[in-house]
């Protein structure tokens, strides 16, 4: 009866493991078509920066960090933002501002999720991907789901492995012909985790390998003094970082996702 189990073991372990490896191909032939400009030709700016450290996500919460630390917006602790100057100044803050609609306020996170899906953010990931700083998002959301069916199968095959020992009521030497079997899709799946840490999980991420190097790079102003840097010192830790680096708890928790 073993071998019943053993069947949708190996089929799992198979497909999703030559998921992975298709999808990396797919990402290493994207890798060589990308680089079409240098990096320095691109403008790493705060928001590129904030790009490749946590994606469209990141990009909007630091421009409503920015438009809050300017009066702009108000980010009530609550989960409302509310327009306060409704001139945007630049591309992206009239995007935030006509997301927000006539009415001047709207909830946060249905704020943030809508901006995140804008063009004028997806526009900054574009550009990036074609400089070859940023992984692709589709690639870079097909290569997170197929590492995680790699994962599921194995937790698979571990658990059709304790089913078929009991309830087969396998003792002593009866267990060897089964834990054999099941090596195969344990090793084949186990191992393609290990490998995929070196040539795929760098995919997971926004920032290209090239695009690390960049934000490796990147450090707060250290300059004191001067009110400008010490705005672009705090915002460039938002990018880097996310709203963890506010000093400001209220605003904190303003970013916080709410539910209800």
């Amino acid at each position: 009866m073993w071998l019943l189990f053993l069947i949708p073991a190996c089929v799992a372990a198979v497909l999703s493991c030559v998921r992975l490896v298709r999808m990396t191909a797919t990402a290493d032939a994207l890798a060589d078509q990308s680089g079409l400009r240098p990096p320095e030709a691109v403008g790493i700016g705060l928001y590129e920066t904030a790009y490749l450290a946590g994606g469209p996500g990141r990009v909007v919460e630091l421009a409503l960090v920015l438009m809050a630390g300017r009066g702009r917006l108000h980010l009530a602790h609550t989960g409302w933002t509310t327009v306060v100057d409704p001139r945007g100044r630049s591309r992206l803050e009239r995007a935030v501002i006509a997301t927000v609609g006539p009415e001047g306020q709207c909830r946060t996170d249905e704020l943030r999720q809508a901006v995140a899906e804008h063009p004028n953010v997806l526009e900054i990931g574009a550009r990036l991907a074609l400089a070859g700083l940023a992984t692709p998002a589709l690639v870079q959301r097909n290569t997170v789901v197929v590492i995680r069916q790699v994962r599921h199968a194995l937790l698979l095959s571990l658990l059709l492995l304790a089913a078929s020992l009991a309830l087969d009521g396998f003792t002593g030497g009866d267990t060897l012909a089964p834990l054999a079997w099941f090596s195969l899709p344990l090793v084949l799946t186990s191992g393609t985790l290990l490998m995929a840490r070196v040539d795929v999980y760098p995919y997971t991420r926004w920032a290209s390998p090239i695009g690390q190097e960049v934000l490796r790079e990147v450090r707060p102003a250290r300059q004191r003094g001067l009110a400008d840097d010490e705005e672009r010192e705090l915002l460039t830790a938002v990018a880097m970082n996310g709203p963890a680096a506010l000093p400001d708890a209220r605003l904190r928790a303003a970013l916080r996702p709410h539910r209800g």
